[in-house]
């Protein structure tokens, strides 16, 4: 499996429906009484110049620039990177990636896994600060992060079914 960092940072964009977002995911991630598997919740998110991505790949989202600083959710990629129009960039457009969510918090508030956490071995050897999303994290910390995520959230959750 490949792991890929997605970065957000409040100072650019304040996200002010993250709250109810990550109520939604809550909700979906939730049994449903009818025993119907629940459709996870999809989204979507710049991958900076990154054509790496790839459907079935992890992606952790981390919250930068303003405390609290960490990582707050995760998902699996569900359509590689594509060109969305932007004026604002040199280039005339930004690349995205589509995803699901298999666990988000309300990262104005509180994150999974702390920033501090992350400079610890053996995560300190990931560049975890990245001014853009869709950087790989590194093979070697890609499992004992999969193990303390699934350690604070309750388990590892497949990627969806296409």
């Amino acid at each position: 499996m490949t792991a890929f960092l997605l970065i957000w940072s409040p100072r650019k964009w304040p996200w002010p429906e993250l709250p109810q977002l990550a109520e939604q995911v809550a909700d979906s991630l939730a049994s449903p009484p009818t025993n119907q598997v629940a459709a996870p919740l999809a989204d979507s998110w710049g991958c900076g110049f990154s054509r790496s991505l790839l459907p079935g790949d992890r992606v952790f989202l981390h919250r930068v620039a303003l405390e609290p600083k960490g990582l707050f959710a995760s998902g699996w990629v569900t359509r590689a990177p594509y060109e969305v129009p932007d004026a604002t960039r040199k280039r005339g457009f930004r690349l995205c990636v589509d995803f699901t969510y298999d666990w988000l918090v309300d990262a104005h508030h509180e994150v999974v896994i702390s920033r501090d956490e992350l400079r610890a071995h053996p995560f300190s050897v990931q560049t975890w600060d990245a001014q853009s999303s869709g950087n790989l994290i590194k093979p070697m910390v890609e499992g004992p992060l999969e193990k303390l995520w699934a350690a604070r959230t309750g388990g590892r959750r497949a990627p969806p079914r296409p």
